[in-house]
């Protein structure tokens, strides 16, 4: 069963403003890696994250992190960010 992938307003503008290629990449790992197993975690892609209740799960594309939530058939994408800041919107936004 695909999931549906939901942006958040804030991870649209974050995707908006991405150079073309780097939108490209996104765009195909949103559909590839979530649209089917949000959950299933590895070594190089998608991470549980710990300590925090939200975002539940990152994903790494190059140098772009994706944080995301999963909540019954709906992976809701909280932020597109750049490496040099996951660990400053984490502060910031994580619960």
């Amino acid at each position: 069963m695909p999931y549906d992938i939901i942006l958040s307003p804030e991870a649209a503008e974050d995707l908006r403003f991405l150079k073309a290629n780097l939108r490209s990449e996104v765009k195909d790992a949103l559909k590839t890696y979530l649209q089917h197993e949000p959950t299933e975690t590895s070594k190089a892609r998608i991470k549980r994250l710990r300590g925090i209740s939200r975002p539940q799960y990152r994903l790494r594309v190059g140098d772009i992190r994706i944080f995301y939530d999963v909540e019954g058939s709906q992976v809701h994408v909280l932020a597109i960010v750049s490496k040099a800041e996951a660990e400053e919107w984490l502060r910031k936004v994580g619960r």
